[in-house]
């Protein structure tokens, strides 16, 4: 029986998510797609063939696994490419590193461009029941050092990783449990393992398939040279002392980070790998010798050989990018950039698109209902303060002086794009209504008055919020800078504090924040067969409600357990949505979750839809001109596979420093 599917409209192209097997009774599944079939024959790549001549690589054939994955590059309407260049990226962090492995979006599964999950690392996806996942690795594939990617690499991280006392202890991924309960796991073959379930576990294949994917194997044969359960005692106590760690443990998860890959001895699966020890202004990249993928012209990808990632000033990346100081640029660019960049434009140095933003807000205010301040928190927690502070902003005003009218006033909600919008949802207290919120804010016992017209709270200091930031958008602060009058006239007084990303993370999380501005929802244009974790109290990295979250990931051990009961029934809604067997069933849920999110104001969403500029140099082919730039479940520019892109006619990109061609 095939995989049941659903249907919506993105970015003007029909969309179709695969619900692979995750009914009762079925059978799915999912495999390479045949019809792009073998290439006929391999094609050497032009940087690596030296090394090929020198010995110290396999040619192409023998880099590759016996049955890559083959891009059908005309099947997406691009064309085929060619080998070389470097593409420059600015950053404003090392960390920034991470975008290169949502960008490279190389995953056991993943979307492809229209969205539906497809095997990518993997050969084959069997699902049956919805319960028994039996995954198939391409035979051959190798690591990025040369090592052999097999069932070891699952084996090492469930039993010496996950399992083990002195690293993950037994803390699985939440979509690695049902009803509280792991998977029985099993090592099948050398190619092949097993994740059996007692109940249906809907939420794991697009756990895998995320931007910021759960990972279930990790690089067994480099890893266990940091593992007290395979490494020699000497060696390993040499390996701590010169790291400068505590002990083997804290060495091995800094050598196992594949979601941020700063040290450049750990090998990954990715297209591109880090080649630059931290700390550094510029990393280096080089391309994977034995990436899995190849076009159908029998060309290894990526095309492009290198990224070099310049890490400088935020502030000063729309300058650089506007002067052809980078090949591919969305971060750190906002709307309000696209006037100098398409005047930059004019010059011939870079070309610029408007993409669609996939947030469910483009700037969303967060008040955090776990903030360690007794008396905001009690405030905080009252909906009718929540919402009085949504009324209170003109948000067509925000529209007209930032984005210029081309953005959609919302509430933080799903976009039209998903089958679950409804416009009660997105218009939840979002007409500008002070009286309705002046009288709010009294019902709320915010009644008595400074001199100067600010509320007092009950512990009598004024009603001063202070909203703090990651300080990496001049756009949000110039929407705060509309929103703080806007409040200031109902009595309430905002003061906005920038700061690093980092710390700005670890105030929310040791609660010293009260109030935060971040992006709306990550995943706006969900179908009902995608998980509705990000509505429910479920991670730290939530804003709102992180000590909460943070309990729920650490199954009580830590933070706080939720005390709300509209909390409560979030994480039992996910809960049915966990243990559901129908796409309606998991209709009716989102439903409700996205009912008691607009009903609650758990976030105070402003506009959505809004665009989003991507500068690129003129020369950069396949890079689509349209698209949606989300974090998930697009991993920013994942699904639309940077792999595949490359500098067409004349010199190619960063050839006169050096790079192949």
């Amino acid at each position: 029986m095939k995989a049941r599917a659903s249907t919506n409209r993105l970015g003007g192209h029909a969309v179709r998510i695969v619900a692979a097997g995750l009914a009762l009774g079925v059978t799915a599944v999912l495999a390479s797609t045949p019809s792009a079939g073998q290439a006929p024959g391999y094609v050497e790549t032009p940087s690596l063939a030296k090394a090929v001549t020198e010995g110290k690589l396999p040619a192409v054939a023998g880099r590759l696994p016996e049955q890559p994955r083959v891009v059908d590059l005309a099947g997406m309407g691009r064309v085929l490419g060619r080998h070389g260049g470097k593409m420059r990226w600015l950053m404003g962090s090392e960390k920034d590193i991470r975008i290169a492995v949502y960008a490279g979006y190389s995953r056991l599964v993943g979307y492809n461009p229209v969205y539906e999950i497809v095997p990518d690392l993997l050969a084959g996806v069997t699902v049956d029941d919805g319960r028994i996942f039996t995954l198939r690795l391409r035979k051959g594939h190798r690591w990025s050092d040369g090592s052999p990617f097999t069932s070891e690499d699952f084996r090492y991280w469930w039993v010496d990783v996950a399992n083990h006392a002195k690293l993950d202890k037994g803390t699985l991924p939440a979509e690695l449990l049902v009803d509280g309960k792991p998977p029985k796991f099993e090592v099948l073959d050398e190619v092949t393992v097993r994740y059996t379930w007692h109940a249906p576990n809907p939420g794991f294949l697009p756990a895998l398939a995320r931007a910021l994917p759960v990972y279930i194997m990790l690089p067994s044969q480099f890893l266990k040279k940091f593992h007290e359960g395979y490494a020699k005692k000497k060696e390993l106590a040499d390996r701590v002392a010169a790291a400068g760690v505590r002990n083997w443990s804290a060495l091995h998860r800094r050598m196992s980070r594949l979601g941020r890959p700063l040290e450049p001895d750990m090998p990954t699966l990715d297209p591109w790998v880090n080649t630059t020890p931290p700390p550094s202004p510029l990393l280096v990249l080089e391309r994977n010798p034995y990436f899995h993928r190849v076009d159908t012209a029998g060309r290894q990808l990526p095309y492009i050989d290198a990224i070099e990632m310049a890490i400088g000033s935020a502030s000063l990346i729309p300058a650089k990018t506007g002067a052809g100081d980078s090949d591919l640029q969305f971060r750190y660019l906002g709307f309000e950039d696209y006037t100098f960049l398409k005047a930059a434009e004019k010059r011939g140095s870079i070309k610029v698109h408007l993409w669609r933003r996939g947030a469910g807000s483009q700037i969303a205010l967060v008040p955090n209902l776990t903030t360690a301040d007794p008396t905001w928190r009690q405030l905080l927690r009252d909906v009718r303060v929540r919402r009085a502070l949504s009324l209170a902003i003109k948000r067509d005003e925000v529209n007209a002086a930032v984005y210029y009218g081309l953005a959609r006033i919302s509430a933080d909600t799903v976009l039209p794009d998903s089958p679950l919008y409804k416009d009660a949802y997105a218009q939840a207290f979002t007409t500008f209504d002070p009286a309705a919120a002046n009288r709010l804010l009294d019902e709320a016992g915010l009644v008595s008055r400074s001199f100067d017209g600010i509320r007092k709270l009950p512990d009598g200091r004024r009603a001063e919020i202070i909203v703090e930031s990651a300080g990496e958008s001049s756009e949000h602060a110039r929407v705060l800078s509309l929103v703080k009058d806007h409040w200031r006239a109902i009595g309430i007084a905002m003061f906005v504090r920038p700061t690093q990303r980092d710390l700005f993370r670890r105030r929310v999380y040791s609660g010293d924040t009260v109030m935060s501005v971040w992006w709306g929802l990550d995943n706006a244009t969900p179908t009902a067969d995608m998980s509705p974790a990000r509505l429910a109290p479920v991670a730290q990295d939530q804003l709102q409600w992180s000590a909460w979250g943070h309990n729920y990931e650490t199954m009580g051990k830590l933070g706080e357990a939720p005390d709300m009961p509209v909390a409560r029934e979030l994480i039992e809604l996910l809960d049915q949505w966990n243990r559901s067997q129908t796409t309606a069933e998991r209709t009716a849920i989102w439903h409700r979750m996205l009912a008691i999110r607009a009903e609650q104001v758990f976030t105070i969403g402003i506009v959505n839809d809004a665009r989003q500029p991507v500068a690129a140099s003129p020369r950069l082919v396949n890079l689509p001109k349209t698209g949606i730039l989300s974090f998930e479940p697009g991993a920013y520019l994942g699904v639309y596979m940077p792999d595949t892109f490359f500098f067409g006619d004349g010199p190619l990109a960063g050839s006169a420093r050096g790079s192949g061609g």
